[in-house]
This record gives structure tokens, C-alpha cells and sequence, in this order.
């Protein structure tokens, strides 16, 4: 909630009748130019009055690792001649807001809000309180959306699947506690918690394997631009699946369209549409595999009777009856909780890396059997 112009108004005077009049401000650039009235002084106007990004004015204000003293002097000059003051300013020379930032990429992903119930439930007994703010799936606007979190002083950090640069991650660990949710790799400056994706879908490959199945599709999602052995969980989970096949003696089949209900049944319209069509689909996410089961719904394909279909994540909506459907296990929840933990060690004064990682467990529903014999 913005409070900018609560804020004006208790800055104002009270007049004759009691009521509260706002304080006209005066705003002078370094051209000289001054305008006046009753708007606050924004981070925009100090980034403008220095000549510098948003995003520098940022780093100044929260103390970052990595600012020059030429860009701290610019940015403190403006702010003196602004006259600017951070909303949260008065919370942190108190010391601690007792705020935890959580950067999720979209609330449409169902597995995202059960790692946030995780967070809430491991915060609930203590005096912090989550922050939520969705950071959306390119890194430009993750990265305002971690900065727009800083801005407003909270003690740490939870930013779950980032496809935020690296490096710029351990800038942002070196200067704030942080914990980074799905993504491979370690680092030096923050925590990682991270399912053995790479195990999981060896555990689903086997499964399938196991049953009779030898075409197997595996749904994927966009690399990006991230590279090894830094990775975000689809990248690791397609990895292992193409190992297992290949272990297995089996040809993978990847197909590439995006982790959402729509991209399962796009990536299995194409691949139903064959003239040989596969006996399973080992959908990256259970998202995408409701996608799937609306495709072969579609073909008039009974599921697993014609096609098996399994997913990954195990959403709260996969063990409904009607669903039922066979996937991995990588508990969002326990995911949430040892993240919010490991997070108040680094603010209780730890600050070595820990690398947790959470193991997978296949869980056989009514969506997995062996290839039909019609096929």
C-alpha cells in the first residue's frame, strides 16, 4: 500500500478550523528549475537531480556492496539538495524492520504459494512477517522487483526461480541476508535450496521404464540465459531426464513449450499429433500435465488405459480423486521452511553458504500403467 499521501497530509499544518492543510514542497534540479506543490520527493527525482539509474540511488540508500565513492557522493548530494526521505527510513535507524521480502515469479504457478505457506509457517512463531511481491519471469524486472523490496528495508530476502545474472545475485548477497529458492549452481554470498531435480526425473524415468513404456515425451520449459551449472529446476529436471533415457538405451523426446496448463497441452497436441505418438508424457510440471489430460480428453484417449501421463511437483490439486496423477514429490512446503530457517540463521550472524537440498519421492497415482496393447 503506498502511504504518499497519508504522508503529506500529516505533514501539513493544521489551520483555524482544525482542519490539516498540506506543506507545499519545493523540488530544485541542478538546472535550476523548481517546481513546487504538494507532491513527495520521489527516488526517480534524486536518480534524475544525479544523473544516475534508479537502481544506484538504490544501492546508496541500502548500503550495497560494490558503490563507489563518486556515485555515493553524487546520490548523497541530491538527496541533501531534494530534500528526499525514505518512507522506511525511520524503521531502519531503529535498527531491524523485521520484515522478510519473498519474490515469487508469478502467483498463476501453483507450486510458488505452497513454498510461501512454507516461509509463513516457519516465520509465524517469531517477530518477522513476509513481504510478498511477484518479480514476473524476465531478470529486468525481477531485479526491480528485489530492489522495490530492499527499498523498503527488509531485514532479508527469499527469491524464489531468479533468472537474475549471477553475479549480480552475489552483489545483492553480499550487502543483504539472502536465500535463492529452484535455482542450481551454490553461490558464495547466499543460501540455495533446491530439489535433486535431476534424481527426480531419473526416479519418473525408471517408474516408466519399469511399466513397459519406451516413447517417452518429456515436456520442457525455456532454458533462458542462464548457463551450468547455474540452472533453474526445469533445465535440471530435463538433464536428467535425457540421462535416464539414454541410460536406458531409450531415444529422449523433448519438447519445449512453457511450465503453465496451456504449454502442457500445446507441447502434447504435438506430440499425440504424430504419426507415431508416444505411450507416455512426463510432464515437467503437474501444471503442465493438466494440460496433457485435457489434450488426450480432446483425442478421446483414456488416461492410462491409451496414454500415461505424470507430472512433477506434487501440487495440492494432483491427489484429487478425479486427477490422481502420478508425479514427484518435492514437497513445496518443507521447500518454504528450510528456506525461511536458513534465512534467520544469516540474520541471527551466520555467514557461510549452505546448499540444501530436498530429496524427491515418486508417487504412484492412477495416471501411470503399462503401454496398452492397441498401440
Amino acid at each position: 500500500m503506498d502511504n504518499s499521501s497519508a504522508d503529506a497530509g500529516l505533514r501539513g499544518d493544521m489551520n483555524s478550523s482544525g482542519d490539516r492543510q498540506a506543506r507545499p514542497e519545493i523540488v530544485q534540479a541542478a538546472d535550476g528549475s523548481r517546481s513546487s506543490g504538494t507532491r513527495r520527493v520521489t527516488i526517480q527525482d534524486v536518480a534524475k537531480e544525479a544523473q544516475v539509474s534508479i537502481s544506484a540511488v538504490s544501492k546508496v540508500l541500502r548500503d550495497a556492496y560494490g558503490v563507489s565513492p563518486e556515485m555515493r557522493a553524487k546520490v548523497t548530494e541530491a538527496i541533501e539538495r531534494l530534500g528526499y526521505r525514505p518512507q522506511a527510513g525511520a524503521r531502519a535507524m531503529r535498527g531491524r524492520s523485521y520484515t522478510v521480502g519473498v519474490m515469487l515469479a508469478a502467483l498463476s504457478h501453483p507450486f510458488q504459494p505452497e513454498i510461501v505457506e512454507g516461509i509463513t509457517d516457519e516465520l509465524e512463531p517469531g517477530p518477522y512477517q513476509e513481504i510478498l511481491i511477484t518479480g514476473g519471469l524476465t531478470a529486468p524486472r525481477q531485479q526491480r522487483s528485489i530492489e522495490a523490496l530492499a527499498d523498503r528495508q527488509v531485514d532479508g530476502l527469499v527469491i524464489i526461480t531468479p533468472e537474475i545474472d549471477t553475479a549480480w545475485l552475489e552483489q545483492l548477497g553480499a550487502g543483504l541476508p539472502a536465500v535463492v529458492v529452484a535455482r542450481h549452481g551454490g553461490a558464495v554470498h547466499f543460501d540455495t535450496v533446491v530439489d535433486d531435480d535431476r534424481g527426480g526425473a531419473r526416479l519418473m524415468v525408471d517408474h516408466l521404464v519399469g511399466l513397459g513404456h519406451r516413447s517417452i515425451v518429456h515436456t520442457s520449459h525455456p532454458t533462458g540465459s542462464l548457463k551450468k551449472p547455474f540452472v533453474l529446476s526445469h533445465t535440471a529436471r530435463r538433464d536428467g531426464y535425457v540421462a535416464a533415457m539414454k541410460r536406458h538405451g531409450l531415444e529422449p523426446d523433448v519438447i519445449e513449450t512453457s511450465y503453465t496448463e496451456e504449454g502442457g497441452y500445446l507441447a502434447a497436441v504435438e506430440a499425440l499429433d504424430r504419426p507415431s505418438p508416444p505411450t507416455a508424457i512426463f510432464a515437467g510440471a503437474d501444471i503442465a500435465a493438466v494440460g496433457v489430460l485435457r489434450a488426450a480428453e480432446e483425442r478421446g484417449l483414456g488416461v492410462p488405459e491409451d496414454l500415461t501421463v505424470t507430472g512433477y511437483d506434487n501440487i495440492n490439486a494432483s491427489s484429487i480423486g478425479r486427477v490422481a496423477l502420478t508425479t514427484i514429490d518435492q514437497s513445496g512446503h518443507l521447500t518454504g521452511q528450510m528456506s525461511a530457517r536458513l534465512l534467520l540463521e544469516r540474520l541471527n550472524g551466520r555467514t557461510q553458504p549452505v546448499h540444501y537440498v530436498v530429496a524427491p519421492r515418486l508417487l504412484v497415482r492412477a495416471t501411470s500403467a503399462a503401454p496398452s496393447l492397441r498401440r
